[in-house]
């Protein structure tokens, strides 16, 4: 009986929890947004708390009640500024770039302003005291405007800084610039104590301008699909024939369907929608009716538009061309490809790069250790070697005040936002690119691959067979199997396999409506597949069968010399289609998967690269998986690979270097793509299912792309240490400067200003990086 209560008191349980989302404004720093995570993880009935800086947002789990969330972050000091759906995105004001764009950045927040109106207080001081004291102006009101700049400045901090400190037990970098503000005015450097707290938050608004410009190619991805659609709907309680023929309401039986433009959020899986030429498509489908060229570039990077008609797959925010289209949709507007794209961007930065764990945990016992060695540096001086505590009248600086420049100097902005700001940055370039890369670690890792390894079919070749040849019998002098004999072999084969699924079956029905001479035939009746052997049937009374070579030899005669071709195709590793009429041989059409174009470029490129070690997966025979290997360029060929043996080749590959990438179609290598150091599947191949299983996925299924995701991995993670590197060395450097007594508390916070400023406009050039 208690078990039996227990498991409904878990049923009760799991039932009340709920996921809420909240958008916040005000997100500008790392360091400062890890304090509200664990502050809402300690609600009641919170259950799991996810910050996504990247997308400055957060998302909850629990019991707990939407208002108790929100009351927490409001009181943490920030805003909630959209709640609600991935593709409802807010009309906002022209955003501006640059210094304008930073003026209106500063504008639209209160804690900025409240920067901003600290500057205007604290500038008399900064003129006439700081710069210009020669000039001989003062007056105790600067010192009492700086100390009202430090308060109205500085509010936010002193609340960030004690909630994080009483209810986190954290020491972070707003509790050093509260120490270092209070300071300043115990030792009466009223101006120095109110320019610190307006610098250090003017930083901290640099910091939220520059990720919010990184941010925005985010959102330029949520502008892609379109808001409304217009949809075909049945005519409802049609006025004009209620009461005809007994009709009394509902869908209307005598009327078509009406246009009608409705959000997307409202369209149905199974709705039909029309595309005029020139419109973006709202919504994932296929095209039902019509046929026109569709600019992808927004989804899958490629730049030249792909033609679609009558069952092909459109992806919602595609750009139609010069036909109109009707398509039925597939997914609703939360689960279509750019909606699960931009979730899938968003929440990228929760899988965290190394180097970026690196820099947490760097920060999280890094500020600390600044208060106590600010401490020793305070006391030891004077204490053992009889040096000031204040400032000499001769201008000597005490050692108090140098303690407190030195927890300006050691605040940790640049070094917690050079990572993050590069990211993001890198990835956004990349979805935009047509390339998804699902998180920070595998960004890394791409920059470490040392071995690429690549599925056959569907990766390196096409993946759907074509016809390489057709060879009648009666036309011994034909060449490119173009005349009148083998075109009626190749109609007469697809009357057979009109009524076969199979990969070959679809190569010779493709060519035949290719060639015009599908319809020469009615479908051939009594049809019966023999397998492994082929498929046979009677057209126009006669019986036709079409199989393999092995089962003509074994049962239909056909002249050594046909024998022969026949044989050197299948040694060049195509597929020979041999067929008979009554009992007699006809003729042969050869099949093979052709090696995608971009597949040798790309093999190229990535040589030059200096990624040598390229190898080749594949179930295929050995001849045919080395022609194919010949073709692109790939030296080492692992054939006759069923799905389980591929993941034992990955396991092979990662024994001799940990750093392997696998590239795939994400479906039956999806064994091997999780085992290796980062999967990459060609998204046109499945593209929901690649995008929740591989760790990139190249949205087009063009190879190309390949050798920028490479590039734009080395450049992020060379950008990253470059940052890394020079905001530790500037911190080095002052640290010298102000234990020498030649420093100043003001001029210590505009350097980590200016380095934050640098290593953020560093990271943001991963916005700017092309495909060469």
């Amino acid at each position: 009986m208690k078990n039996t209560t227990e498991k409904q008191n878990t049923s009760i349980n799991s039932r009340d929890i709920q996921k809420m989302e909240f958008r916040l404004s005000g997100l500008s720093c790392p360091d400062c947004a890890k304090g509200l995570e664990k502050t809402i993880s300690r609600i009641d009935g919170v259950k799991s708390c996810r910050l996504v800086f990247s997308a400055s947002k957060i998302i909850v789990e629990g019991t707990m009640s939407r208002e108790a969330v929100a009351k927490v972050i409001k009181d943490m000091g920030y805003e909630i500024v959209e709640e609600g759906k991935i593709l409802n995105v807010p009309k906002k004001n022209k955003r501006y770039k640059g210094f304008i764009g930073f003026i209106q950045f500063l504008l639209g927040d209160r804690d900025t302003i409240l920067a901003l109106i600290g500057f205007v207080l604290v500038f008399p001081g900064l003129v006439f005291d700081e710069l210009f004291p020669f000039l001989g102006i003062s007056t105790p009101v600067f010192e009492y405007m700086a100390i009202a700049a430090l308060v109205v400045a500085g509010y936010p901090v002193f609340i960030s800084a004690f909630k994080n400190l009483f209810t986190n037990h954290e020491i972070t970098m707003n509790l050093l610039m509260v120490i270092a503000g209070v300071g300043g005015v115990v030792i009466g450097a009223y101006t120095e104590a109110g320019l610190v707290m307006v610098l250090f938050m003017i930083g901290e608004a640099l910091e939220g301008y520059t990720m919010e410009q990184s941010r925005d190619a985010i959102r330029k991805l949520m502008e892609v699909a379109p808001n409304d659609a217009l949809v075909l709907r049945p005519c409802i309680d049609c006025e004009e024939h209620i009461g005809k023929d007994g009709y009394n309401g509902g869908p209307c039986p005598f009327c078509g369907p009406e246009e009608k433009r409705v959000p997307v959020e409202e369209l149905v899986v199974g709705d039909r929608i029309i595309v005029k030429p020139g419109e973006k498509i709202p919504m994932d489908g296929i095209v039902i009716s019509g046929s026109s060229s569709v600019d992808q570039a927004p989804i899958t990077g490629e730049s030249i538009p792909v033609y679609k008609c009558e069952e092909d797959h459109v992806f919602a925010g595609s750009i139609n061309g010069e036909g109109a289209l009707t398509i039925e949709v597939t997914n609703i507007s939360s689960d279509n490809t750019i909606s699960r794209m931009i979730r899938l961007v968003e929440e990228a930065q929760e899988r965290k790069a190394p180097a970026e764990r690196f820099v947490d945990r760097f920060a999280k016992y890094y500020t600390p250790v600044v208060i106590v060695m600010a401490i020793l540096v305070a006391s030891v001086p004077p204490i053992f070697f009889g040096a000031p505590f204040l400032n000499l009248a001769n201008g000597t600086q005490g050692w108090l005040y140098r303690a407190l420049e030195l927890l300006v100097v050691a605040c940790p902005c640049s070094l917690v936002i050079s990572v993050p700001v590069t990211i993001v940055s890198a990835i956004s370039n990349a979805a935009r690119n047509g390339v998804l890369i699902k998180g920070g670690a595998y960004l890394e890792e791409l920059s470490r691959t040392k071995i690429i390894a690549f599925d056959k079919t569907g990766t390196l070749t096409e993946g759907k067979p074509r016809v390489i040849k057709v060879k009648s019998e009666n036309c011994p002098s034909c060449e490119n199997g173009d005349c009148k004999h083998c075109n009626d072999l190749l109609a007469i084969a697809s009357s057979v396999e009109s009524r076969s699924e199979h990969p070959l079956a679809q190569a010779i029905l493709e060519e035949a409506r290719a060639r015009g001479i599908h319809a020469h035939y009615k479908p051939a009746e009594n049809v019966m597949a023999l397998s492994g052997k082929g498929v046979g049937g009677k057209v126009n009374g006669d019986s036709v069968f079409v199989g393999s070579h092995s089962f003509f030899d074994s049962n239909i005669p056909h002249d050594p010399q046909t024998c022969e071709e026949i044989n050197l195709a299948t040694i060049q590793g195509y597929t020979p289609l041999l067929v008979s009429i009554e009992g007699k041989y006809s003729g042969f059409i050869t099949v093979a998967d052709t090696v995608r174009d971009t597949s040798k470029v790309a093999v190229d490129r990535l040589k030059k690269m200096g990624i040598e070690n390229l190898v080749m997966l594949t179930g295929d025979a050995k001849a045919t998986a080395k022609l194919i290997a010949d073709q692109v360029g790939i030296e080492k060929v692992y054939p006759e690979l069923l799905p389980e043996k591929k993941l034992d080749a990955i396991k092979d590959l990662m024994g001799s270097e940990k750093h392997v990438a696998m590239v795939g179609d994400g479906i039956n290598d999806a064994p091997a793509l999780a085992e290796s150091s980062v999967g990459i599947a060609m998204g046109n191949t499945g593209t929901g299912q690649a995008m929740e299983t591989a760790d990139v996925v190249l949205m087009s299924g063009d190879l190309s792309k390949l050798p920028f995701t490479l590039r734009i991995s080395r450049y992020a993670m060379r950008t990253i240490y470059q940052n890394i590197a020079f905001s530790l060395a500037v911190k080095a450097s002052f640290f010298v400067v102000v234990l020498l007594g030649f420093g100043t508390m003001w001029l210590a916070v505009l350097a980590d200003v200016g380095v934050t400023f640098l290593v953020s406009l560093n990271g943001m050039r991963l916005l700017r990086f092309r495909d060469r």
